[in-house]
């Protein structure tokens, strides 16, 4: 309770200082923001000049700062003019009327580039490909050329230092894509996979990448160190006004389908978007990391409004299904001590499937020119089913030395690959889930000065309830730990779970600004979290039986019976196991208390902060016959500092660094052995010490006009002092382990790359690009074998990856040739026969050749390989050939008709590996990847009542794009 007084009293007290300012201190203000016109970016240091409307008198001036804002006072009631200028840039000029003690907000005010200085970049060749435009990258899509009816996906895929994951996330140079933006506003809030598949290329002007400031910070001015790096897509001049409709619709061989559909209505102050998505293509996956066969169906609405003063609103639903069946085999080694180690194999097989209904909402309002409220939220619910079967085998020895296919063999005595067997289990499992969750933030935020003095109060809060249940049934033989009978000895595991559990929390926020000096602020920070999880999980353990009641279950989504439709209330009760079923619940009272200097020139800014965070938990827990009520109160500390230089408009630099306090988790704290699972028994360790990391991160930019230059240099270090790291030790004669956390030193990273792209002739025919990226990992862990003392393992492991490409393209031809290698290099320490050296290349070339009376033919060839693979199956050359055949009809040339090939030659597979200090591991995955579709495509787009027809001149980039028309 002492808490809520503490910030009841530091509330009251703020806003009373910020209602009893004086009307004079108030008034006669005039404010803004400076955006370019193009970017919709801030614009700094642009002139701002105030003239008395009757005779043009010179009143006074100023410039914006770096967050574009200005702010300017009058000396007396009347009208005024306003002049904003900056080279390079149209000036604009406003008339404004002042009476007595008023001040007047003007809100976002638009410099458009001057057309006279962009002239000859207009007529002269065509566009670069990435522009630098000082924190922020301009990709260029028509130097990507993408098949016709490409979604952004595949345009991403294309962009120098971009790269999509097999899971939809985006990472560009090194930075992951946390927003998707359209024309500067929120997109499906945060749904980065839905505007992937649905928004096309044809519609998009220009890429941007940049970190996007927090709402707190955009709202005060004031930097606060929480980005989002996020990619925000313009769409074309002529098509935000009007109505857009494009629709694809797609069958193939395989039972293949492809369905999508987009329709837009634009104004200038509302935009709807509408959305759905049906396919069982996978559309993310690269050449060597395809996991499974997936189908996905989303709908999806999103709204934007803006009145262009005082009120912003942004919405969004969806709805999402998918299906998942995913079969996988994997290969794995384990390292326990220098002169031991232990192989396995796995096979298994996972159905899935989930529905999920989501909705975001965002309002902004502004009531005057000083005050501004911002509300958020969200809400979701869903459910999830899940079935698995699955087959694995532990040896003493690499399997691969004795046998083809390790698993076939582990029921055949007379194979040579049998001594060296140490276990093997069969497993079956049924799940389901249901989840409902919800979300709200309220942000008060009033400026008291024109100087810069503001107060922020915020407030979150939210809550959810989960319903889990869970069967699973498994089969464990060990074979060299034999019974009174002198065979090998068995058990079996077969349980039942229903896992209730929900989750709320809230958070309080008061922040305080006050300038120091001009362009500097002090920034004050206190922010109350808690959060309250509740876990009540009931096991009914089988297992005790004589005979296992789920042995032979064929497991089918929600079809509970063949496990325990058999056993009424009274046998299902007497199965109830105390000992295995867990209560928790877990109580955290975190304090933030941060305090940052701020400080931003021309050329120049830097933050300067440091956070305590003094934290309370309360974990009670019933589990293993033991309860625990424990409560720890524990310190974090996190310095934070953040420098950026610009050289120029096209150059900058900027250098971060954090350091990080983390505490370990309670529950490992707790001295408690769980071993509920003999073959993997877990540990607590009340003596772990919490671990400090370092981060430093540095960042370079530059771009040359002349030349269609671009640069882009980045670096991370990361170092962990005390990290939390397993120690494991092996019991040799059951393949199990027991597992407990200890503090070791040693553990760091680093990583780095380097992006070039320029125009190798003048008129930028002719263009390359590389993106180089090294990573240098040191993994350090403790090993052990049964009692025996235990040893720190060490594996350094260095990766470099090198993309180039150097194409040409005009008006009706494009053709690419470009090259993938990635080189790991893996040592260690007690084990150097686990040491690995293994490649992956990928090279070869793409065209697209535009023919007359609307034909289009696209293809990319790639020899793919892999050598240094343990499997040798694994080590080969495949020879992947795509194609598209395409043809617009109508007079608009907005009926399409396509047919695409994939994997012509039927060579491709889906393997990846990981390697840590521990071991390594490969995993090949099943995929459909070889098949034809035929696409059916159309766009109808009517701008200012009429169609559109014609293809339009972009002054942007310089070119005549009659491409998405």
């Amino acid at each position: 309770m002492r808490y809520y007084l503490i910030l009841l009293t530091l509330w009251a007290f703020f806003a009373l200082n910020a209602f009893s300012q004086s009307p004079e201190d108030r008034g006669l203000t005039i404010s803004g923001t400076i955006q370019d016109a193009e970017l919709k970016e801030p614009m700094m240091q642009a002139t701002v000049q105030l003239f008395r409307q009757r005779d043009s008198t010179f009143v006074g001036g100023t410039v914006s700062d770096i967050r574009g804002h200005f702010s300017i006072q009058a000396p007396t009631n009347g009208i005024y003019r306003l002049k904003i200028s900056s080279i390079g840039y149209q000036s604009i000029q406003r008339e404004v009327t002042l009476r007595r003690n008023q001040s007047i907000e003007l809100g976002d005010l638009l410099l458009s580039s001057d057309a006279v200085l962009l002239k000859e970049a207009v007529v002269t060749g065509r566009a670069a490909q990435v522009v630098v435009r000082k924190d922020t990258l301009v990709y260029n899509p028509d130097a990507y050329r993408t098949p016709e009816g490409s979604p952004i996906e595949e345009l991403i895929k294309r962009m120098p230092g971009a790269e999509v994951d097999e899971d939809g996330n985006i990472t560009v140079n090194g930075k992951k894509i946390e927003k998707i933006l359209v024309d500067g506003k929120e997109f499906m809030l945060g749904d980065v996979e839905t505007a992937l598949k649905n928004l096309p290329v044809s519609i998009i002007q220009s890429v941007k990448f940049y970190d996007q400031q927090s709402d707190q910070a955009r709202i005060t001015g004031i930097e606060d160190g929480n980005k989002e790096a996020v990619l925000d897509f313009t769409i074309k001049k002529g098509m935000n006004r009007g109505y857009m409709t494009n629709l694809d619709l797609a069958g193939g061989t395989h039972h293949r389908y492809a369905s999508r559909g987009m329709g837009s209505s634009f104004t200038d102050k509302t935009r709807i978007m509408v959305m759905g998505n049906f396919n069982n293509k996978e559309e993310n996956a690269g050449w060597w990391n395809r996991r499974g066969l997936n189908a996905r169906k989303t709908l999806g609405a999103n709204f934007n409004y803006d009145d262009g003063e005082k009120l912003k609103m942004d919405g969004s639903v969806r709805w999402n299904h998918r299906d998942g069946d995913n079969m996988n085999e994997n290969a794995s080694e384990n390292f326990y001590s220098d002169s031991y180690r232990t192989f396995s194999n796995s096979y298994s097989k996972q159905l899935s499937r989930s529905d999920n209904w989501s909705g975001n909402f965002r309002v902004e309002w502004k009531p005057d020119s000083l005050t501004n409220l911002l509300m958020r939220a969200n809400g979701s619910m869903g459910t999830s089913d899940g079935t698995s079967t699955s087959s694995n085998a532990t040896f003493s020895d690499d399997p691969y030395l004795y046998a083809n296919d390790p698993l076939d063999d582990i029921h055949d005595p007379t194979s040579p690959l049998y001594p060296y067997l140490v276990n093997h289990n069969h497993g079956a499992s049924l799940s389901y889930g249901e989840n409902k969750n919800a979300w709200a933030m309220l942000q008060f935020y009033r400026r008291l000065n024109p100087r810069g003095r503001n107060i922020t109060l915020r407030v979150e809060g939210s809550i959810g309830d989960n319903e889990n249940r869970n069967a699973s049934n498994n089969e464990v033989f060990l074979h060299r730990v034999k019974n009174q009978a002198g065979q090998d000895s068995t058990y079996f595991t077969a349980r039942y779970n229903t896992t209730p559990s929900d989750n709320k929390g809230y958070v309080l926020s008061a922040l305080y600004s006050e300038p120091l000096w001009e362009g500097a602020h002090l920034q004050a920070n206190y922010e109350l979290r808690y959060s309250q999880n509740k876990s009540d999980r009931q096991t009914y353990d089988f297992s005790r039986l004589t005979q296992n009641p789920f042995t032979g279950i064929v497991p089918e989504y929600r079809d509970w019976n063949p496990w325990i439709g058999s056993f009424d209330q009274e046998m299902m009760d007497a199965q109830l196991d105390k000992n295995l079923s867990r209560y928790s619940e877990y109580k955290n009272y975190t304090h933030n208390i941060r305090l940052t200097l701020r400080h931003w020139q021309k050329e120049y800014d830097y933050n300067i902060g440091f956070l305590i965070q003094p934290q309370h938990s309360n974990f009670v827990q019933d589990y293993r016959g033991i309860y625990v009520d424990t409560i720890r109160n524990v310190i974090n500390f996190t310095p934070t500092l953040d420098f950026h230089y610009n050289f120029s408009d096209q150059e900058s630099i900027r250098l971060t660094y954090r350091g990080d306090t983390r505490q370990p988790d309670i529950t490992q704290l707790l001295d408690i052995t769980d071993d509920s699972n003999p073959l993997y028994i877990t540990q607590g360790n009340p003596g772990l010490k919490p671990q400090f990391t370092n981060s430093l991160n540095a960042y370079y930019s530059n771009y040359i006009q002349k030349y269609k230059r671009s640069f882009v240099l980045f670096g991370n270090y990361r170092h962990i002092r005390n990290s939390i790291s397993n120690l494991v030790r092996y019991n040799a004669e059951t393949g199990g382990s027991t597992s407990r956390p200890e503090n070791i030193n040693g553990n760091w990273n680093a990583d780095g790359g380097f992006n070039f792209s320029t125009a190798i002739d003048s008129a930028a025919h002719w263009n390359m690009g590389s993106d180089t990226r090294l990573r240098y990992n040191n993994y350090v862990s403790y090993v052990a074998q049964n009692q025996a003392d235990a040893a720190k393992n060490t594996t350094k492991t260095t990766n470099v990856n090198q993309r180039l490409n150097v194409s040409f393209r005009n008006d009706w031809l494009e053709v690419t040739l470009d090259g993938n290698v990635n080189y790991q290099h893996s040592r260690n320490e007690l084990q150097p026969s686990a040491n690995l050296d293994t490649w992956r290349f990928s090279y070869g070339g793409q065209m697209m050749v535009r023919l007359p009376s609307g034909f289009e033919i696209s293809t990319n060839l790639h020899e793919n390989s892999r050598r240094g693979f343990n499997d040798p199956s694994s080590n080969t050359n495949e020879l992947i050939w795509n194609g598209q055949v395409s043809k617009s009809f109508l007079k608009t040339k907005t009926l399409v008709v396509a047919l695409n090939f994939y994997d012509l030659l039927g060579q491709q597979s889906n393997y990846e590996r990981w390697v840590n200090a521990n071991g390594r591991s490969d995993t090949r995955y099943n995929s459909i990847n070889s098949y034809a579709m035929l696409h059916v495509r159309y766009r109808l787009n009517m701008f200012g009542g009429k169609v559109d027809t014609e293809g339009r001149y972009d002054k942007k980039w310089g070119n005549n794009d009659r491409r998405g028309r």
